[in-house]
């Protein structure tokens, strides 16, 4: 099977800024991520990045990277571009690792690809895993997803979900069944799909949940869903997070 990850990465970061260049032992972040993900056996493995810096940055380190434009809205239509400069298109399958997860799973990489050219009725995939803490159920930057029989996203949401009945009398003291399901943030694309998918309109419910998959289910397309029985290593989003990464590979060195 033959798959390629592209790893959007833009320089500016509110919550910490440079994010891509942040030093973990030795290396830019965006360079772990990608060392990471090149374990997963893909074809290629190529940061789209929106800074000549982080450009120079990974070229240092042997990594593949590319400069697109500054103005996209989003990580998806970085891709979307990098698809084009890179010659990607029709039913090529494309990983999406984002660059702030430096200890990314390189199989559950792959299985994301693998799952897309299992499920032709799917025009991208994703990954999910079951929540064990009422606090993560109830934290609405925890996002959650509820599948179908055949092990598609039927919703994404921000508030807990499933729901059971009489859960507001009950009080939340303990899990719902079936076990609630946190999305992760990595997606399979075909790239055709991918480079159509910044023309199509955004939805209401995307725009109401701060949710962009939510684009594809209410245009009528698939996405394919993997159940890991565990998540992955954290990602970075603040310096606190940084600090706890850099710990955690310092101790695994």
């Amino acid at each position: 099977m033959r798959f390629s990850v592209l790893i959007p990465a833009r320089l500016a970061s509110t919550r910490l800024p440079g994010k891509p260049l942040a030093d973990i032992a030795g290396k830019p972040m965006v360079v772990r991520v990608a060392e990471r993900a090149a374990a997963s056996g893909a074809a290629q493995v190529v940061v789209a990045a929106d800074d000549a810096a982080i450009v120079q940055a990974c070229t240092a380190h042997g990594v593949h990277a590319i400069l697109t434009r500054t103005d996209h809205a989003s990580g998806s239509d970085r891709l979307a571009q990098a698809c084009e400069l890179l010659g990607l298109e029709g039913g090529d399958v494309v990983v999406n690792v984002q660059g702030d997860e430096p200890l990314i799973d390189p199989a559950l990489v792959r299985r994301c690809a693998e799952l897309l050219v299992e499920r032709p009725d799917c025009v991208m995939s994703t990954a999910a895993h079951p929540i064990t803490e009422v606090a993560e159920y109830l934290n609405p930057n925890v996002v959650k997803v509820v599948l179908d029989a055949a092990g598609r996203a039927l919703y994404f949401t921000r508030a807990p979900i499933p729901w059971w009945r009489d859960g507001h009398a009950r009080g939340v003291t303990a899990m719902p069944r079936p076990a609630p399901l946190r999305h992760l943030g990595l997606y399979g694309y075909r790239a055709g799909f991918l480079r159509r998918f910044p023309s199509l309109e955004p939805a209401p419910l995307e725009q109401c949940e701060a949710l962009e998959q939510l684009r594809v289910l209410w245009h009528g397309e698939r996405i394919a869903v993997h159940v890991a029985p565990h998540g992955p290593g954290p990602g970075v989003d603040t310096p606190e997070d940084l600090e706890r990464v850099r710990a955690l590979f310092a101790a695994i060195r």
